[in-house]
């Protein structure tokens, strides 16, 4: 009697009403379905999280890193001026005449990436310098340090590539590097060298500059009177015809020298707020995340108490 009161009329029916409540739609299967479902997501979402802390951990560390970096690089970089800059400006005082004949181009990118533009910017640059040269009808070389600036050039333009530098940054930078680097510009016997890189502004900004240099070959072919000119507020002794070759390799070196220090300052300044940018992407997509986790996993717990309370009041 008391059986029929609490299932009804229809005795059959109750219990696959009951076994459907209890266990889902579609019976004992369908609620199997839609738990591991739920545990399926849920456990997806969890491994996503750890996956995105991680992440963030790393671009905060490498942030640090670079943070170090910057400042020893910036150090060398402001002691190599008083020696770099004057050399410059006795080569700036030679008029600049744009002449028709063969380029040079030396770009100045770093080993690694994960720092914004840096190395692309240079790449562009080179590339531009070099396709508006050969629309003049001019012959273009390209000499090319760090690995980043080959494997942008190298797909389209690696027949142009004279000489490669990679690794430079593997041991700390010094002048013989450039000095090994000048050399090599001095062999090739440029009739116009320009030298592409990054010049440091402040830690939130850099110029990707394309800088003329004077070549042995344009200062034979310039006036005398203005050559001249330019270089009688100097005392050389020997006379400067005696070591001007000497000196331009050395101007070569200094304009290396002097352009890589502004490259490696850029390329960890801008390393380090690539860095920063990364880290809070990754926060905000961890919390995003965290919030669909924590609806899911409420929704699944009130699943299960709404389940509980109506097999209970079921019986």
């Amino acid at each position: 009697m008391f059986s029929k009161r609490v299932l009804g009329n229809s005795t059959c029916a109750a219990p696959a009403m009951l076994g459907s409540r209890v266990l889902g739609l579609n019976g004992a299967v369908g609620g199997i379905e839609i738990q591991s479902r739920q545990a399926a997501s849920l456990k997806s979402l969890k491994a996503r999280m750890r996956s995105v802390e991680n992440m963030r951990k790393i671009t905060k560390a490498m942030k640090m890193v670079a943070a170090a970096k910057l400042k020893q690089d910036e150090k060398r970089m402001q002691t190599s001026r008083p020696f770099v800059q004057p050399v410059q400006n006795l080569f700036e005082r030679l008029p600049m005449e744009d002449k028709a004949g063969g380029m040079h181009i030396f770009g100045i990118t770093s080993d690694k990436g994960l720092c914004g533009g840096v190395n692309t910017q240079v790449a562009k640059i080179a590339r531009n310098s070099l396709i508006e040269e050969e629309a003049k009808g001019n012959p273009v070389k390209m000499m090319i340090v760090g690995n980043k600036g080959i494997a942008a050039l190298k797909r389209l333009y690696g027949d142009r590539i004279q000489k490669s530098f990679e690794e430079a940054a593997k041991m700390p930078w010094t002048f013989a590097y450039a000095s090994i680097m000048a050399e090599a510009i001095a062999a090739g016997e440029p009739n116009r060298l320009k030298v592409c890189s990054n010049k440091f502004k402040s830690l939130v900004s850099y110029d990707t500059v394309a800088t003329h240099c004077v070549t042995v070959h344009e200062a034979k072919t310039m006036d005398r009177a203005e050559f001249s000119k330019a270089m009688d507020v100097y005392s050389f002794e020997p006379s400067i015809y005696e070591v001007w070759d000497d000196l331009h390799e050395f101007y070569y070196a200094t304009v290396i020298h002097g352009a890589y220090l502004e490259g490696a300052v850029s390329e960890q300044s801008s390393r380090m707020s690539a860095m920063e940018n990364a880290s809070k992407n990754a926060s905000e997509m961890l919390e995003k995340i965290s919030l669909i986790y924590n609806r899911a996993r409420q929704a699944k717990i009130t699943t299960e108490l709404c389940e509980i309370i109506s097999g209970a009041s079921a019986v």
